[in-house]
């Protein structure tokens, strides 16, 4: 079997992660590098070894012959024009999140992807973290009973770049609901095994009231199986190297949880607490190796593209409560 050929469009920040887990995946290679910046496109061609094409042009990119699949790393809100212009030209596309910046992209990518047979996977990296796998173990193995409430805190310091970042303009990122909260929304209903249909958000500027975006919120989700989870994202922590994680699911027989001090997690239950394993491997790693094998194969990837938007759909409404203040239904069912 030829290696798997993988361009990778978009050179920013999250983009180191996908060009590394290329160079750990076995029977994948990267296959050449699109950026509208030719020094950081060339910068991460040469990056990924010798001889690897770069290119400012997502055309060109795209009519590279020995290209499989895609992963798109670009802003928010050109995800979905880049990713037709990659489904439409035929190949597999690993998204970062959100999928789109709004239900209508979603369902375009969808359907263009499943017009043509192939893969789109949402890239919602925290799914294949040792820790958030683990306690999604603890689940599935019925530690804990049947899922109730699921709790996500990812409190940090700031971590955008500058000012200038186009994180922080709304109407390229969506705000900080759907670009870092669609995380723990989507953790938390792959935790329970639901679909949200209420949220209730509200949000706070820590660093700078001159910000356009929040950097603290906390989000309230009701989901259609009578669960409940609350999310919780801060980037105005001080210091700004300080770091707080906690993770939580509770049913009607027992607690799973992790925080930041325990090796991996610990669950608690009728027979007492233990500590869960972690071995630190990265989950772009997985991410990508996943995303390779379901378009190989032809098999649904372990995060789809409707995983994909049911997280934007609730990150959507997070958005809109913040703005009135009341609980927002997720609506856009499909």
């Amino acid at each position: 079997m030829t290696d798997f050929g993988v361009a990778v469009v978009g050179t920013g920040g999250v983009a180191a992660l996908h060009l590394a887990a290329l160079q750990h995946v076995a029977g994948v290679r990267l296959a050449g590098v699109c950026d509208i910046d030719a020094g950081r496109a060339q910068a991460a061609a040469q990056g990924g070894g010798e001889g690897i094409p770069w290119t400012t042009s997502l055309d060109a990119c795209l009519a590279w012959p020995d290209v499989d699949g895609v992963i798109v790393c670009t802003p928010n809100d050109t995800h979905t024009d880049v990713g037709l212009a990659v489904l439409r030209s035929g190949r597999h596309l690993l998204m970062e999140k959100p999928i789109a910046l709004d239900l209508h992209g979603a369902d375009l990518l969808i359907e263009a992807a499943d017009a043509a047979g192939l893969t789109l996977m949402p890239g919602q990296s925290q799914r294949f973290y040792d820790t958030n796998r683990a306690i999604m173990a603890a689940v599935h193995r019925g530690d804990v009973g049947r899922p109730s409430y699921a709790r996500v805190s990812f409190l940090a310091g700031w971590i955008w770049g500058g000012w200038g970042s186009w994180v922080l303009d709304p109407a390229r990122s969506g705000g900080h609901v759907l670009h870092n909260g669609i995380h723990g929304i989507d953790l938390a209903s792959w935790w329970l095994g639901a679909r949200p249909v209420e949220v209730l958000a509200r949000a706070s500027h820590q660093t700078s009231a001159a910000l356009d975006i929040a950097d603290h919120f906390t989000v309230h989700v009701r989901y259609d199986s009578g669960a409940v989870a609350v999310i919780e994202i801060s980037r105005g922590m001080r210091p700004r190297s300080g770091s707080i994680r906690e993770l939580a699911v509770a049913g009607d027989r027992g607690v799973v949880r992790q925080s930041i001090g325990d090796a991996g997690g610990v669950l608690v239950n009728e027979s007492g607490s233990s500590l869960l394993g972690f071995d630190g491997q990265e989950g772009f790693d997985r991410e990508v190796a996943a995303w390779v094998a379901a378009s190989r194969d032809g098999t649904p990837p372990p995060v789809t593209a409707q995983d994909g938007r049911t997280a934007l759909a609730a990150s959507l409404a997070g958005e809109r409560s913040i703005v009135t203040g009341r609980m927002v239904r997720v609506g856009g069912g499909r």
